[in-house]
């Protein structure tokens, strides 16, 4: 990590508490952490600290993707899954991913990873649960530390294949006492919870109709043993929900908070088809929820709740999902579909009668807070999605004169949402420079983007 000041900061949304914003700022961080925001005019300059002029630059808190597959990177808009709904897309699918290995998955996630990066994101999940060919969790890990993203991976499972009653292919799931073995090995060898962590390991089961009842139970229980969090699919679709009524007689979050996913340490990924008494069992158990809005509306899932939830008090935040369900990975993107989506589902919920809850629209400001505080609030963390003395130096910045703002100066932070979006450029990632005039530094993309392609190529063929 390396120390930075950062000089003449045109406008700095702190996303703090009180939700501050200034105009005119300096800010220093020192060992990844931020030490001073002032407008002291005193000479800041430090020898073993590299300077930043940001005069003209709004600076906004680095944006947190709370659920990603970076391996689909490999799988955009692959024919037969571009017009299908989420069972079909996966059968089509699966037997495309298992013809991944450790090479395939570490190309995916850096190709996934610079896209995120170039749109402002700093800090990022990822839900790995296959491993054919000898791929492993660390290929991902490796990816993150060579391109300079902070990391939350988590190790997914599958073990109920087709033969069980399952979704997925025999070939593409484990054994579950294997599944908990590497579970253990990741955590043990990876997790760091401390104040500034650049990794931390979470568990993931993939879904109800992936895994049994009993992984899921024994995955909750390692899980709070050691401290980490969980992560699951629930709730995207309504086949999903037949499938549980169908087998476990339950809905999908009641079925899963009976075994155990029931508490604080819990975030889930979609909850489109959510009912009222959810929402409420949500909030009371304090779990939260990663919104992937592009990818539900790609594969013609639902609109997800979230102006409810935010109002019984859900902490939700933002997800691209996986690159073969959203076709692109842009967190800016991802905000404005956020914002948009909730008005139109404000919209919609209006004309068929049901009582409109508020009279407000979705605002800008939300959608960024979701994919900054809502994003470290799903990670459970407290350290990052704030620019504050003491928070984690990871910052965005955009330069206020470009095209895409002509006309919109009056409101910068509205801006950055509502209007056209763009790659960033500058990113901050744990006090070091990643991205400078709208370049990756970390590493050479064009032969990754080279490989990451014949790679496609071959799977797909």
């Amino acid at each position: 990590m390396s120390n930075l000041i950062v000089r003449n900061i045109g406008l700095l949304v702190t996303m703090d508490d009180k939700r501050t914003e200034v105009e005119k700022v300096n800010m220093v961080i020192r060992d990844g952490l931020v030490e001073y925001i002032g407008q002291s005019i005193e000479d800041l300059s430090d020898e073993k600290s590299e300077t930043l002029d940001l005069g003209g630059y709004a600076v906004f808190p680095g944006l947190i993707n709370t659920h990603h597959h970076l391996y689909q990177t490999l799988t955009r808009v692959v024919p037969g899954s571009q017009n299908s709904g989420l069972f079909k897309w996966l059968r089509t699918l699966y037997p495309i991913w298992a013809k991944m290995d450790g090479t395939a998955v570490y190309i995916s996630a850096l190709v996934g990873m610079a896209e995120l990066l170039l749109s402002g994101c700093t800090s990022s999940s990822d839900h790995l649960y296959m491993f054919p060919n000898g791929a492993t969790l660390e290929d991902t890990i490796r990816a993150a530390k060579d391109i300079g993203i902070r990391f939350h991976p988590t190790r997914g499972s599958m073990s109920l294949g087709e033969s069980d009653g399952g979704l997925p292919p025999d070939e593409l799931v484990e054994k579950e006492t294997a599944i908990l073995n590497d579970c253990q090995r990741l955590i043990e060898a990876y997790h760091d919870p401390s104040i500034g962590s650049m990794l931390q390991i979470g568990l993931a089961p993939c879904s109800p109709f992936s895994v049994s009842s009993k992984l899921m139970r024994e995955t909750a229980d390692m899980a709070r043993s050691y401290g980490v969090r969980l992560h699951t699919h629930l709730a995207e679709t309504k086949d999903e929900e037949e499938y549980c009524l169908q087998k476990f007689g339950r809905r999908p979050l009641e079925y899963v908070m009976e075994l155990g996913w029931n508490a604080n340490d819990v975030w889930f990924a979609h909850m489109v088809h959510c009912c009222n008494e959810d929402v409420e069992a949500l909030a009371a158990n304090k779990i939260a929820i990663a919104h992937c809005p592009t990818s539900n509306m790609r594969l013609a899932s639902g609109i997800a709740p979230i102006r409810r939830m935010l109002r019984a008090g859900v902490k939700v935040g933002l997800g691209v999902d996986g690159s073969a369900s959203n076709d692109g990975g842009h967190m800016l993107v991802e905000a404005r579909q956020a914002m948009l989506l909730a008005r139109l589902h404000s919209a919609i919920e209006d004309s068929e009668g049901r009582a409109n809850e508020t009279d407000e629209y979705f605002a800008a400001r939300q959608a960024l807070e979701l994919g900054t505080r809502g994003g470290s609030a799903a990670l459970g963390r407290k350290d990052i999605g704030q620019l504050e003395v003491g928070k984690c130096g990871d910052f965005f910045a955009v330069r206020m004169d470009r095209l895409e703002y002509a006309g919109a100066l009056h409101d910068p932070v509205a801006a950055i949402i509502m209007c056209a979006t763009h790659n960033v450029d500058v990113v901050v990632v744990n006090g070091d420079i990643v991205v400078n005039e709208g370049k990756l530094l970390t590493i050479d993309l064009e032969p990754i983007v080279g490989r990451h392609n014949e790679i496609s190529i071959g799977m797909v063929a």
